[in-house]
């Protein structure tokens, strides 16, 4: 391969290089700033040079990967994600007793794989980038080993992660029996001459999988006990990255194997989605631990999520898109604030840890408010730009099932998100700490909530100029 061929390539070896000099530096010198300034430095050097790649796209490079406008937007969104996580697990992570360098190491590998997967146009980049996503997320999930749910929930996540990937592979493998390909375009060309029964099957379990690696209804058992379990920080990459990835992923394969071909399928997750919005709202008005009310909101939003999806056309790209773009900036907010209020003790998770916090941190909880708003869908907030392009990405396709559902839903979710923001407001200060960080308790945790809250207030109020260039680079999906 020429040296030209690999420029597209250039934000996956940013990180790749950025994974090696961390490893070279730690060899010879243990220091948790060094690391995570290293860290930091890959994760920009990468978000810049999509950016410089962009003028390469559309290129395939290999029949593996893909390098149009809509994996660079997504590489985009990763890296920006991940550089955000670094600044915020920074404070966190010297509150552990622990090594705190090979935490950097496993959170970059993390985001390589989650690259490679949104670039993927082959079954077998994908599964190489889900591996490299999903044996990263193993150990950073139980990185506090002293924590009191770390392990379990690491284990958790190994067993599941284990099982989907088998019915993955089950999957990928039937349709490769089915068509002779793993290549999505020749998968896409020679679908209308593989024998039905054979490609829904392998379907079937493609789809059981990702509904594992999504938390969808009925396969969302794990994810409550995982993000309780986690450390705040990758509770809140669990939420974006990981699952956004995947996200794209599969709205890339099923739109290029015209996924309205086949009524079954359409079928299958039309229930999927209902059954999440429901199912996620719903079982988030019993949890009384803010952690996994998020978690149970997270399968929520990717039910919304499969609206647009269903909706295919011009607007389901975009949608999905911008909704990501959303969700991200407010989830990470949201255990954002969670880090902020973590002290040696561990993280404040009972909403009655919460009581009386707008008025002994004013700045956190007017953060945490602005954030649970939008998770809500509350006008002038970007959450509600995002619906509404959802709602309209289903209107458009006629999808009035999905559409009810997902106001309906949205209405049920409106009352958790409201219990926590009056928890917050109660002048009975009940158990939250007075003593512990505000914004100013780490300087890079706070600038990492201060540009979120500023992106979450722009992408609400002015969302015009980001919806044009998002337009722009998905273009090639549509």
């Amino acid at each position: 391969m020429k040296v030209a061929e690999l420029l597209p390539l250039l934000p996956i070896l940013m990180i790749s290089g950025a994974v090696i000099l961390n490893l070279i530096a730690i060899s010879f010198f243990r220091n948790h700033f060094l690391t995570a300034a290293l860290t930091s430095a890959g994760l920009i050097a990468a978000l810049l040079s999509t950016a410089a790649v962009y003028s390469f796209a559309p290129q395939q490079v290999t029949p593996l990967i893909i390098v149009d406008g809509y994996s660079i937007f997504f590489m985009a969104l990763i890296f920006g994600t991940a550089l955000l996580v670094t600044l915020l697990s920074y404070r966190y992570l010297e509150l552990l007793d622990e090594n705190r360098e090979e935490y950097y190491l496993l959170l970059l590998l993390a985001t390589l794989g989650s690259a490679v997967i949104v670039a993927s146009s082959h079954f077998a980049s994908f599964f190489l980038g889900l591996e490299i996503l999903s044996v990263s997320l193993y150990a950073l999930i139980a990185y506090d080993r002293n924590g009191p749910m770390g392990i379990e929930a690491g284990i958790k996540y190994l067993v599941l992660a284990a099982t989907s990937d088998a019915f993955l592979l089950f999957g990928i493998a039937l349709i490769y029996a089915g068509t002779g390909s793993l290549e999505f375009a020749v998968i896409a060309k020679t679908i209308g001459t593989v024998h039905v029964s054979l490609l829904l099957t392998g379907t079937g379990m493609l789809i059981v999988g990702l509904g594992f690696k999504l938390s969808l209804v009925p396969f969302h058992m794990w994810t409550p006990d995982v993000y309780e379990g986690a450390p705040a920080p990758i509770s809140a990459f669990l939420a974006s990255i990981s699952k956004g990835a995947v996200f794209a992923l599969m709205l890339r394969y099923f739109n290029m194997v015209d996924i309205h071909s086949s009524s079954s399928l359409v079928l299958a997750f039309t229930v999927i989605a209902v059954a999440s919005m429901f199912g996620g709202n719903l079982l988030a008005l019993m949890q009384n631990r803010v952690k996994r009310i998020l978690a149970y909101s997270s399968i929520a939003h990717f039910g919304y999520l499969l609206t647009a999806f269903l909706a295919g056309g011009a607007l389901a790209a975009p949608a999905v898109s911008y909704y990501l773009l959303a969700y991200f900036v407010t989830i990470l907010g949201a255990f954002g604030v969670i880090t902020m209020l973590s002290g040696i003790e561990g993280e404040p998770d009972l909403l009655d840890s919460y009581r009386g916090m707008f008025w002994t941190r004013p700045l956190l909880g007017a953060v945490f408010t602005v954030m649970l708003l939008s998770l809500a869908g509350i006008p002038l907030t970007a959450g509600f730009v995002g619906k509404f392009y959802v709602m309209a990405a289903g209107i458009s396709s006629h999808l009035w099932l999905l559409v009810i559902s997902l106001v309906v839903s949205s209405l049920i979710g409106l009352f958790y998100y409201l219990r926590i923001i009056a928890t917050m407001f109660s002048k009975d200060l009940g158990n939250l700490r007075s003593g512990g960080p505000d914004l100013t308790g780490s300087i890079a945790a706070g600038l990492a909530l201060a540009l979120l809250t500023l992106l979450l207030v722009f992408l609400g109020t002015y969302p015009a100029p980001l919806i044009e260039i998002i337009d722009k680079m998905v273009s090639s999906l549509t």
